[in-house]
């Protein structure tokens, strides 16, 4: 993936996000709940000033630094990494994290807090976003391909 091309997935991604968080402004801030799937699958506006889950609530400063952290970690290891195919999925994840870290990122720094309305009913599951999404998959997929997939070398 071409550098170009990873900022543009990345854009994409924080577009994305940020639309499904304004759509669930416009029409879900005044509803309780909105079932897709009644008992397993809802629409549930949520305003989340911590973390991942709703941990370290208050913490807007500390997570602005730390995500722009984090892109200027993500962006070195993408123009470092070797340019071959064996890393091409990496830089999918990279993306797919970047994306997800941006999206919650503009949340935070425009309105003080992450808009989540995703909402898994049945397992008790804390409410969430498309941000959210692109993050856990991207890490997992990193965390695959470093245990499993790339091989060291020394």
């Amino acid at each position: 993936m071409s550098k170009v091309l990873a900022i543009f997935i990345t854009v994409l991604l924080v577009v994305l996000d940020q639309a499904s968080k304004m759509a669930a402004v416009r029409y879900l801030y005044h509803l309780p709940t909105l079932p897709l799937i009644p008992g397993v699958l809802h629409l549930t506006y949520a305003e989340n000033s911590g973390a991942a889950f709703g941990l370290f609530q208050g913490g807007r400063w500390f997570f602005v630094a730390f995500t722009m952290v984090v892109i200027g970690v993500i962006a070195h290891y993408f123009v470092k990494m070797p340019n071959s195919r064996e890393y091409g999925w990496v830089r999918v994840a990279l993306v797919l994290i970047a994306g997800g870290a941006l999206g919650n990122f503009t949340d935070r720094l425009l309105k003080g807090f992450v808009v989540d309305f995703i909402h898994i009913v049945f397992i008790r599951f804390p409410i969430f976003n498309l941000a959210d999404i692109f993050i856990v998959v991207g890490t997992i997929l990193i965390s695959f391909l470093m245990l499993f997939v790339i091989k060291d070398d020394a």
